[in-house]
């Protein structure tokens, strides 16, 4: 086995992340590759009305004009490649872009883009063909709606571009880790069946996928992260075994340690024993994080199994239309009078809507931030005198959209006093763009690689379906028996990271020491996490929490299923990708032996 330590930089989280992270991570010693991560379910859709009205665009346009143009030669020198979902739903595009600024710039690179993941041609046929949707079990939307729809391609196109010789990779749709496993399988010539190795290169990229969240970004303890306005991009160095040292550059800002990279492993996971991609189902629950040094954490000892069957695949469609706007308050009883406005906002809207034949609204919601309406049964404190009311709703028609809007400024005069505000450009409808998913065998996708007109067909079948019933759980930990408990709060326990993947939400809870997680895990059973989060799952079918058990790293994550209101840009919430919820629950008292609590005080 070679001796080899590949090192990959991770640029980019999504698109519109900082372009000072390209520069940082050319100037570190030694890289191999840099890597980036545009792609969301609601970016595809964005992308995808973007190319319906200029079939040259559809791609981050970002990494062409921010990321890649100014740097090229740089790039040619050092020798560094670069890899990238930046194609988007338009990775030809992309491709060609950059093939212009090579030959404008005079430089010798040769680009490959991916191909294969757009299926959107296919519309009519997964209609006909009854599809529908794996989670809710609904009926395939009507083509006239559908904005995008892609399968999650994986790693070894990206591997087999590279040995075509390119300097360059784009890719539409991959799983986000992809990037770097196929520069992991490419350097160390894994092969499908290196499963263990290939869970390895996959949590190595789940790591670098979102740039900066694993070197201090959304840290539980984020007063220790210095200099965040300078904050250093992680940087993977990867062995031949998939072991992996995560740091970031030197003189950078941020902090790597055990709790910044374990937030960043928990992130948007869901049975960690089964996270599903498309070359390997990896088992993240045995991988263990050391600090070996200052922002330096070796990273090992995840487990793979075969890769599925089938790829998952997400459309996106148009689905009604919602629009909302916030107010401030601030005086005597502020909470009070802000909803008291919102109530009346809505049914002086309602009653425009009747007047104009319109119906009622299909969804709405009144948020006071500064109340608490966050922590629903749990907030702590009973009035404010300072609060920002949220009001949003969906509605059949943009008109009723559009009409919520004008009574909101219609009342401006008749609020009860308090009412204060920075005037803006007045919000309009916007499009609901619900996400829509479903599976479809390896061998019905016809991937392929284009090295600068070179088109080379990329054999993707195979794979085995997952046995979920096969899957040995771990056991729960045991707390010490005993009466003599004191109540802490859980965040002098733990650290804690959520996220969202669609109308689904999940809470990564790690335990800063491994005594403490029996104690937790005890504590936070799946009822308290959903009695937590009654407020936003209630009314909601197939709402549910489970609870998935990481000893290796000391941690737990909850999955709260249906919890989002639809999630991205379906949803009218304040919060709905969940980036908050693992704050929520970071209040929630936790008993331990009275010995514990006065070393932890």
């Amino acid at each position: 086995m070679t001796d080899r330590i590949l090192r990959i930089g991770g640029a980019s989280g999504f698109w519109g992340d900082a372009a000072r992270a390209t520069p940082q991570l050319l100037g570190a010693e030694g890289l191999d590759y840099i890597v980036y991560d545009y792609l969301a379910e609601i970016t595809m859709s964005i992308m995808a009305r973007a190319r319906a009205q200029d079939d040259s665009r559809g791609y981050a346009l970002d990494f062409v004009s921010a990321a890649m143009q100014p740097h090229l030669a740089k790039i040619a020198g050092s020798g560094i490649k670069v890899i990238s979902n930046a194609g988007g739903v338009n990775p030809e595009a992309c491709a060609d872009a950059l093939r212009a600024l090579i030959v404008e710039q005079g430089l010798a690179l040769k680009v490959a883009c991916v191909l294969g993941d757009d299926l959107l041609p296919r519309a009519g046929e997964f209609e006909a063909a009854g599809v529908t949707e794996m989670f809710s079990g609904e009926a395939f939307p009507a083509a006239n709606r559908l904005q995008s729809i892609n399968a999650y391609l994986g790693a070894f196109p990206i591997a087999r571009a590279l040995a075509e010789g390119a300097d360059i990779v784009v890719t539409g749709r991959c799983v986000d880790s992809a990037v770097t496993l196929g520069a992991c399988i490419h350097a160390f010539g894994w092969q499908r069946d290196d499963l263990d190795q290939l869970a390895m290169g996959s949590l190595a990229g789940h790591i670098l996928e979102c740039g900066p969240q694993a070197t201090g970004g959304n840290f539980t303890d984020w007063e220790q992260v210095r200099d965040m306005a300078h904050i250093g991009y992680p940087i993977a160095e990867i062995a031949a075994d998939g072991s992996f040292v995560c740091t970031k550059p030197p003189g950078t800002g941020g902090l790597v340690n055990v709790g910044t990279v374990s937030e960043q492993m928990l992130y948007e996971i869901g049975d960690p024993q089964a996270y599903i991609l498309p070359d390997v189902v990896c088992d993240f629950s045995t991988a263990i994080l050391e600090q070996v040094g200052p922002d330096r954490v070796r990273v090992s000892g995840a487990s793979g199994r075969p890769a599925p069957d089938t790829y998952k695949v997400s459309a996106t469609y148009a689905d009604q239309f919602r629009g909302g706007t916030y107010m401030t308050f601030y005086g005597i009883d502020a909470d009070r009078k802000a909803r008291a406005l919102g109530e009346a906002i809505f049914e002086a809207a309602r009653n425009s809507c009747n007047d104009f034949g319109l119906g009622d609204f299909s969804e709405t919601s009144i948020e006071l931030i500064g109340a608490e309406s966050q922590y629903g049964d749990f907030a702590a404190i009973d009035g404010s005198r300072e609060v920002a009311m949220k009001i949003a709703a969906k509605h059949p028609e943009a008109a009723g959209i559009g009409i919520l809007l004008k009574e909101a400024v219609g009342l401006g005069l008749a609020t009860p006093p308090g009412l204060s505000g920075f005037a803006g450009g007045r919000p309009r409808p916007s499009p609901v763009v619900r996400l829509f998913s479903f599976t479809l065998p390896r061998d019905e996708v016809s991937v392929r690689v284009d090295v600068d007109g070179v088109v080379t067909a990329c054999n993707e079948g195979g794979g085995q379906p997952l046995d979920s019933a096969g899957i040995t759980r771990p056991p729960a930990p045991v707390a010490q028996p005993g009466d003599d408990r004191v109540e802490v709060p859980l965040v002098r326990l733990a650290w804690g990271r959520s996220g969202d993947k669609g109308d689904k939400a999940n809470i990564g809870i790690i335990a800063r020491r491994p005594e403490y997680l029996p104690y937790i895990w005890q504590a936070l059973s799946e009822d308290v996490v959903r009695a937590r989060f009654a407020h936003f799952l209630a009314g909601t079918a197939g709402a549910e929490v489970e609870r998935f058990l990481l000893p290796g790293a000391h941690a737990i994550n909850f999955l709260l299923h249906n919890v989002l209101g639809g999630g991205g840009v379906a949803s009218i919430r304040n919060d709905p990708q969940a980036k908050g919820y693992a704050q929520l629950l970071l209040s929630c008292p936790i008993p331990v032996p009275r010995a514990m609590a006065e070393a932890l005080a």
